[in-house]
């Protein structure tokens, strides 16, 4: 009985390559990827005895300011250029 929604690939494990894996991922939307790989992020979490309430996404924030007294720099001119017929 075959399993709707299952791939499945039979062989020995030494002679199996990742070629299947890496089809199977690839065919998969963003959003699957995502969802499996943040639950392999709470499993592996779980067994190092954290708590997954507190798992969130890091984020950087970084701001940039001119130093008082500095003048902003002068915009660059548009030079154009025109091609040569040989």
């Amino acid at each position: 009985m075959m399993r709707k929604g299952f791939i499945e690939r039979h062989g020995k494990l030494s002679e199996l390559d990742r070629s299947f894996d890496i089809k199977f991922w690839q065919d998969q939307p963003a959003q699957a990827r995502f969802d499996a790989t943040w639950e392999l992020i709470m499993h592996a979490h779980k067994i190092r005895g954290g708590d997954v309430r507190q798992l969130r996404l890091h984020r950087s924030i970084e701001t940039f300011q001119r130093q008082p007294g500095s003048e902003p720099e002068a915009k660059p001119t548009k030079h154009r250029t025109t091609k040569q017929k040989k």
